[in-house]
C-alpha cells in the first residue's frame, strides 16, 4: 500500500512539474533517468578503455607516467552533451554525477587494468569553494563508479591546499601554472604501492590532473590512472 502511495505521488508530481532530459529537454518516460533513450544511444562515447595510447593517455606523454587514461564522452564547445557538465557543476545535479558514474564505470569492467584499481581518488576542491558550491562534483562521479566497480574511494588524502582561478578561457601554460605545487598528500603511507584512480569532471589540457599525479608520485611508490566523464 505504501509503495502504491509513494507512486501515485511521483505521478502526480511529474504531472505538474515533468522531468525532461537533461541533453534535448524532451519529457522522460517514467523507466528514464536524467537522459531520454534517444541521447544515452547517441551519446558520443570515446571507447577509450578499448584503446591503448588513445588521446587521452597520449595527452600526458612526456608529462607524468600514467597506467591508463579513458574519458566517457567528448564534446566541443555548444555540443548539446555539454549540458551534462554544466547541470553536475553549476546546477547541483549531483545525482546526475553519480548517474554517469555507474555507466561510466560498468563500461571500465572490461579492462582488467582499471577494474582491478585499489583506490578511486576524486580531483578535490580547495575546501573554500567547495563550501560556496556546496558539493565536489568529482566526489559524486566517483561514487557512481565505485558502485559499478567495487572500489572503495579514498577523498581525503589528496588535498587541494591553495585556492586557485578558474581554468576557463586560460591557455595550457597558463593552466599549468595555475595549479602547479596546489596539491598535497596528508599521509603518503596510505598510496604506498597502490594503483589509483583519479577522477575529474573534465579534461582539456590535463593541468589539473597532471598536478594530482605528480603530488602522489612525489611522495610515495604508486602507479595511477586518470578518468574523465569528458574531454574536450
Amino acid at each position: 500500500m505504501t509503495n502504491i502511495l509513494e507512486n501515485s505521488a511521483q505521478q502526480f508530481i511529474e504531472l505538474i512539474f515533468p522531468r525532461s532530459c537533461v541533453v534535448c529537454q524532451c519529457k522522460l518516460i517514467q523507466s528514464e533517468q536524467y537522459l531520454c533513450l534517444r541521447c544515452l544511444l547517441q551519446m558520443p562515447r570515446t571507447n577509450h578503455h578499448k584503446q591503448r595510447e588513445n588521446v587521452m593517455e597520449q595527452l600526458f606523454y612526456g608529462r607524468v607516467p600514467i597506467e591508463r587514461g579513458c574519458s566517457f564522452f567528448e564534446f566541443k564547445k555548444g555540443s548539446q552533451y555539454q549540458q551534462i557538465l554544466h547541470e553536475l557543476k553549476y546546477r547541483g545535479q549531483k545525482q546526475l554525477g553519480e548517474y554517469i558514474g555507474v555507466l561510466f564505470g560498468t563500461s571500465l569492467k572490461e579492462d582488467a587494468s582499471i577494474s582491478s584499481a585499489d583506490l578511486i581518488c576524486p580531483v578535490p576542491l580547495h575546501p573554500r569553494k567547495e563550501k560556496k558550491r556546496g558539493y565536489n562534483q568529482s566526489y559524486h562521479i566517483a561514487v557512481g563508479l565505485s558502485q559499478s566497480l567495487g572500489i572503495p574511494i579514498n577523498n581525503s588524502n589528496l588535498r587541494r591546499c591553495t585556492h586557485s582561478s578558474t581554468q576557463t578561457r586560460k591557455s595550457r601554460w597558463e593552466r599549468w601554472q595555475n595549479v602547479e605545487s596546489i596539491f598535497e598528500l596528508q599521509k603518503p603511507e596510505q598510496f604506498e604501492g597502490k594503483h589509483l584512480i583519479l577522477i575529474d569532471d573534465v579534461v582539456t589540457t590535463g593541468a589539473t590532473l597532471e598536478a594530482c599525479a605528480t603530488a602522489i608520485l612525489s611522495r610515495c611508490n604508486a602507479r595511477v590512472s586518470v578518468l574523465t566523464l569528458a574531454i574536450a
